[in-house]
């Protein structure tokens, strides 16, 4: 009897239109006809650019290294005006841990540019609601070695600045003793508490994010100098005048011996006490 191969040859023919076959190590699976890959030598880099475009918006936050730090500017204080929208974009991305943001150039909120140094220190000063003071040691297990502590800070109201820093302290705190055994401190303040080091993605160690260093003794506030002292903290820290009364609160300053201040590359400022106080951090 002779077989008929007629109707073998129409189900190969049906199957070799609906359906493709593409082989990857050896194993094969369906594809349509419409998905099949014409070249399955690909490089990685040369599919990696066609996935990074990608529909649903998950790889457009992959932005370009290039595009996130940005070309160095003379002064990081006064930024260049980008060339296209990118920096704005990367203000919202979620894949940093430091939010970029546009810098204007010139903004009297911003710091002033770093070569102005006495006007950077007044700026920091009074920019500053806290501070890290250092003083000598007079508890038991580390007497006479240098202790730190934080302090909230005021060198007058938002729109008054002194350059002198105001405190607002009790006897029951560990710095107070120390003081009353050796009243000189040194008061350190960084601008990395500010949005600028963060805006230009600057760590707190890197030199041009700002450090200003107060070295002084600390007094108390004369009664001819209460009224300010007590306007100058309590407007910049409300909370203060809610404080218990029981705990004998009571204002400080520190009397100024030395500025320091580091701004920029290449070594530090050592600015003198008369142009300190000429300046103005506005």
């Amino acid at each position: 009897m002779r077989v008929s191969y007629f109707p073998l040859l129409v189900l190969a023919s049906v199957l070799c239109l609906s359906n493709s076959y593409t082989l990857r190590s050896s194993v094969s699976w369906v594809v349509s006809s419409n998905d099949v890959v014409e070249d399955a030598d690909l490089s990685e880099e040369e599919v990696a650019p066609a996935l990074l475009v990608d529909g649903a918006g998950l790889w457009k936050q992959a932005y370009p290294a290039s595009n996130v730090l940005g070309e160095i500017v003379e002064s990081p204080r006064e930024l260049a005006k980008p060339e296209t929208d990118n920096v704005a974009q990367l203000s919202s991305s979620r894949l940093f841990s430091y939010r970029l943001e546009k810098v204007k150039a010139g903004s009297s909120s911003g710091p002033p540019p770093h070569q102005e140094t006495a006007r950077t220190a007044r700026y920091i000063a009074h920019n500053s609601d806290w501070g890290h003071l250092a003083t000598i040691s007079t508890q038991e297990k580390i007497k006479g070695l240098p202790f730190g502590n934080i302090f909230s800070v005021s060198d007058g109201p938002g729109d008054n600045s002194t350059g002198v820093v105001y405190f607002y302290v009790t006897p029951m705190d560990n710095t107070v003793s120390d003081l009353r055994m050796n009243p000189y401190a040194s008061l350190t303040f960084s601008e990395a508490e500010g949005e600028f080091c963060r805006q230009m993605v600057y760590d707190p160690e890197d030199p041009r994010c700002a450090r200003l260093t107060l070295t002084g003794k600390m007094v108390e506030v004369a009664p001819e100098e209460l009224v300010f002292a007590k306007e100058a903290m309590f407007s910049r820290h409300p909370v203060m005048a809610k404080w218990p009364v029981g705990h004998n609160w009571f204002f400080m300053k520190l009397e100024l011996m030395q500025v320091w201040l580091q701004d920029w590359i290449g070594g530090i400022s050592l600015i003198p006490l008369e142009d300190y106080f000429k300046a103005t951090p506005f």
